[in-house]
């Protein structure tokens, strides 16, 4: 049993105690950012001269080494270590002797794998904002290249008014913009450096911790030592960011697999992002779709686990946050899977323009239009949308659609009409005419396409 405790132990830690209580299985993970964070706090020591430059030089030189052979799989990390941090300060040890148990003066492992654990969430936040901001170029793409086609827009799962695809992108354009965002946010408020919070009240040696924060790129050191070791609002704030991620994946995964429906026949799922049936040769599965609908729940849990974790904790550090890990890494993993594969779907996805055009021009998605066609000719709307539901039931008996009604019957029902009501109601008037975002339909939305591409090229990662 490697530990980095024990002197004041009289017996060995029991086998399952020392199984129970080790987390070499998962904290390998961060293997990188414990040598990096460790590199950063030599060179600090050396520079407020606890440790020699000679020392500091030996320390580094193993560090490294120890990095590559990790890197190119000369050095596993093994169950007999209790955590990351004994495995690097062991071997460490073991290569260069007494300057090796220097390494952890004026440190403890609390703030140690408050460290840790900032340094990898940040980098998994910087691919996570990568992977959100290529799914973002996809749907301004696909809206650029859909100004025109013709859909219905729903409410309640039915047919509402005519929308173009473009507006529809544009709806899941925003939601993915706000996912981004707040990542930035989380970003930015966790980059304080924990270095330096010793177990939770500092130390007596005379740490520079703005050097250290200074070292990994952090802003500055935190404020407080007892929060800086048994703060995890970072991890629950990542974790609800990518639930509200997640839940717009799943919405947009349900519709997709509505549209790919025999009955909708919207789209067509690339074969690479298909599969079929065992049994039925016919079947073409949405099932990346499907998954990402599915995973949801895995990230959900993860958030929800967090939060019951810590709700009971006093400070400053207790054990119960080792439970942080192995939740968040699969969070993560799975956020960044989903945005991966489901971002791949979604560029290599067939839209049929055809279909959903005549699926808007079904459904009386224009019924709105004609009761407006009646206001702007003095008739109240109230009245224009009891005549118009009479359209709409006359259309039902005779299984047309108000585009097919004769003018004569439009009459019937109200002598206002004249024969510019069919000019009205066509999917190409309703969507011109109808504004949206101060602006007439294409106009705001060739507008809309253009800040977005403003926004996409504006962002550095």
């Amino acid at each position: 049993m490697a530990q980095l405790w024990g002197g004041r132990f009289t017996k060995e830690t029991d086998q399952l105690v020392y199984n129970f209580n080790a987390s070499i299985g998962f904290d390998q993970k961060f293997y990188e950012q414990d040598i990096k964070g460790s590199t950063a706090h030599v060179k600090m020591l050396t520079k407020q001269g606890i440790l020699t430059e000679a020392e500091r030089d030996e320390i580094i030189d193993g560090l490294e080494g120890i990095l590559k052979d990790v890197q190119e799989g000369r050095l596993p990390i093994t169950s007999e270590y209790e955590d990351i941090h004994s495995f690097v300060e062991a071997n460490l040890i073991d290569r260069i002797g007494e300057a090796g148990k220097k390494l952890h003066t004026g440190r403890s492992r609390n703030d140690q794998v408050a460290l840790d654990m900032k340094l990898y969430v940040r980098d998994e936040v910087c691919e996570l904002k990568t992977l959100v901001v290529k799914l973002l170029a996809t749907l301004n793409h696909i809206m650029r290249e859909n100004l025109e086609t013709y859909m219905p827009g729903f409410t309640h799962l039915q047919k509402a008014q005519p929308i173009t695809l473009a507006h529809h992108m544009g709806a899941y354009f925003e939601m993915f913009r706000r996912d981004y965002e707040r990542l930035c946010d989380i970003f930015e408020r966790m980059n304080y450096c924990p270095l330096g919070s010793g177990a939770l009240a500092g130390t007596t040696y005379p740490l520079d911790r703005d050097y250290t924060a200074q070292l990994l790129g952090f802003a500055g050191p935190t404020r407080n030592s007892m929060d800086s070791v048994s703060d995890r609002d970072y991890v629950i704030e990542l974790l609800s960011a990518l639930s509200t991620v997640m839940m717009h994946l799943s919405r947009f995964s349900e519709e997709i697999i509505i549209w790919n429906s025999n009955e909708y026949q919207f789209v067509e799922i690339d074969d690479a992002y298909s599969t079929g049936s065992s049994i039925m040769p016919q079947k073409k599965n949405p099932d990346i779709a499907e998954l990402v609908r599915g995973k949801t729940g895995r990230v959900y849990a993860a958030l929800t686990s967090i939060l019951t974790t810590m709700k009971g904790i006093p400070l400053a550090y207790n054990k119960d946050m080792q439970e942080d890990k192995e939740l968040t890494f699969d969070a993560i993993d799975t956020a960044k899977g989903c945005l991966a594969l489901f971002e791949g779907m979604l560029a290599t996805m067939e839209f049929k323009k055809d279909v959903m055009e005549k699926s808007a021009q079904k459904g009386f998605t224009n019924a709105t239009d004609a009761a407006d066609y009646l206001v702007g000719r003095g008739v109240p709307f109230r009245d224009a949308h009891g005549i118009v539901g009479q359209l709409v039931l006359f259309c039902i008996e005779h299984n047309i659609s108000l585009d097919e009604m004769k003018l004569v019957d439009y009459k019937k029902i109200s002598p206002v009409f004249e024969a510019d009501i069919y000019e009205a109601i066509s999917l190409k008037t309703c969507v011109e005419k109808r504004m949206t975002l101060g602006a007439p339909g294409p106009d705001a939305m060739k507008q809309v396409v253009e800040e977005n591409r403003a926004f996409l090229d504006g962002i550095s990662c």
